[in-house]
């Protein structure tokens, strides 16, 4: 599965206005909606939430991926949130986000879910790659970025 295929510039947001992680979901997930990949915009948002309660997806180095298993979606769906000053997410290393790969997936597609998420982590273990992604001006800048690393 090649990221750039879910990741479309109606569905990158550079740079949010969110100030904080519940902000930061319903921000992304507005994306959604309003590209018409999602309709029940409250169940996929209580799914993020529930997800989060169990341990934050902000990882280290500026990477955020919030992410939920929810039958709001037929397929894996994706939206990229880039906030080059950051936002407290709540991060394992403390430090804020700037990088937010929000991605919802059926309850049945385990495997594509996976695949999604491993997909990711290797994109942003380039710190090279995300600098790029921070320094873009706009939404098909980071598209076209997305699309030379696949």
């Amino acid at each position: 599965m090649a990221l750039i295929d879910l990741i479309k510039p109606e569905v990158i947001k550079i740079p949010l206005e969110s100030k904080s992680k519940e902000a930061v979901l319903r921000e992304l997930l507005q994306l959604l909606v309003d590209s018409g990949k999602l309709n029940d915009f409250d169940s996929a948002y209580d799914a993020l939430l529930a997800r989060e309660a169990k341990g934050s997806t902000g990882l280290e180095d500026g990477i955020a991926v919030p992410h939920a298993k929810t039958d709001t979606v037929k397929t894996i769906t994706l939206a990229l949130g880039i906030a080059p000053e950051g936002i407290d997410f709540q991060a394992l290393d403390g430090k804020p986000s700037n990088l937010f790969f929000l991605m919802l997936a059926p309850p049945d597609q385990s495997g594509p879910h996976i695949e999604a998420l491993s997909e990711i982590a290797r994109l942003t273990q380039s710190k090279t790659f995300c600098r790029m992604l921070l320094r873009s001006r706009d939404a098909e800048e980071v598209a076209e970025l997305l699309m030379e690393e696949d």
